[in-house]
């Protein structure tokens, strides 16, 4: 019988396969708790984490005995994957599980920033009637959605966004122009710079690497479009986010919706405090129930597996 230790939450209508066959240490709070998390970790067989547990490091070196990460969701960047398979650890993403949770936060985010309207309810309900002020909100068929990373979140957001009507232009360094993705979604390949100047949303699906940090800096965001809005719901550290509060309230940009950031949890951070048209959510495109069942059932699945 094997351990496995679980560091973050869980739907734990996955957990009964896991426990008829092996030990399961299963504490959403562990990641908060280094050193208990280190002892544990010492005996783990395999051990299962969301992004905010940091594989690396003193972690790393606790797992003598580790055999499998699983990872609750797909990015990869907590994980330090070559040290992982360096010692024999199988590294598993719960690829496509979260997919559909970050595409319906894209085009919804995008909907409700291009419309503007929907913040109105505290000035409505005390009796005002910014009906004016609140008659030019933007519609998002005949838009142009711009996507940075064309995998398979990008694909599925794409096939949402041209179902409601808008056009969609993709740039993935990590693709030729001829791939057949883009023609099977009826996207547009385009390079970086066209997308960014010619978008009225862009979303970012790409990971945090060293040629994607800081990828939208002040520059690449003044070269936006003027009034577009920008979403990312990938990694923190691809957008400058004071160059992106900049914007907003020139108002050279027309949103933004930010679910990831270079500091997480988000500190009390000057650069937002009453910024205009911004969205702010604590990292949970990826998690809604469904999607949360989605990866759990998938990531206990191949645990299971892995250690069979």
């Amino acid at each position: 019988m094997a351990k496995v230790v679980i560091t973050e939450f869980v739907d734990e209508r996955a957990l009964p396969a896991l426990r008829a066959k092996h030990e399961v240490l299963y504490d959403a709070k562990l990641v908060d708790d280094a050193p208990r998390l280190l002892k544990e970790a010492a005996g783990a067989d395999a051990i299962i984490v969301r992004n905010r547990t940091q594989v690396r490091g003193d972690l790393l070196a606790a797992l003598k005995q580790c055999r499998v990460v699983g990872r609750l969701g797909v990015g990869l960047d907590n994980i330090d994957v070559p040290a992982c398979e360096v010692r024999g650890m199988q590294v598993i993403p719960a690829t496509g599980a979260n997919a559909l949770s970050v595409a319906e936060y894209v085009i919804g985010s995008a909907m409700l920033l291009l419309r503007g309207a929907y913040q109105s309810t505290a000035a409505v309900a005390a009796g005002q009637w910014p009906r004016g002020a609140l008659s030019n909100g933007r519609e998002i068929a005949g838009k142009t959605l711009g996507l940075i990373g064309f995998g398979s979140i990008g694909q599925l957001t794409a096939k949402l966004a041209r179902a409601l009507g808008t056009r969609v232009i993709a740039y993935d360094a990590m693709m030729d122009r001829d791939h057949s993705a883009y023609a099977d979604h009826g996207v547009q390949p385009a390079g970086l710079a066209e997308v960014i100047a010619t978008a009225d949303v862009i979303s970012l699906h790409v990971p945090l690497v060293e040629s994607t940090r800081n990828l939208f800096d002040a520059r690449r965001i003044a070269s936006m479009k003027r009034g577009a809005v920008l979403i990312n719901s990938a990694r923190g550290g691809i957008v400058d986010e004071v160059a992106l509060a900049a914007a907003l309230r020139s108002g050279a940009l027309g949103g933004a919706a930010i679910d990831v950031f270079g500091a997480e949890p988000l500190p009390a951070a000057a650069h937002f405090v009453d910024c205009p048209n911004l969205l702010l959510t604590p990292h949970i495109a990826g998690v809604t129930a469904e999607a949360n069942e989605r990866v759990s059932f998938l990531i206990a699945e191949k645990v299971l597996e892995a250690l069979s």
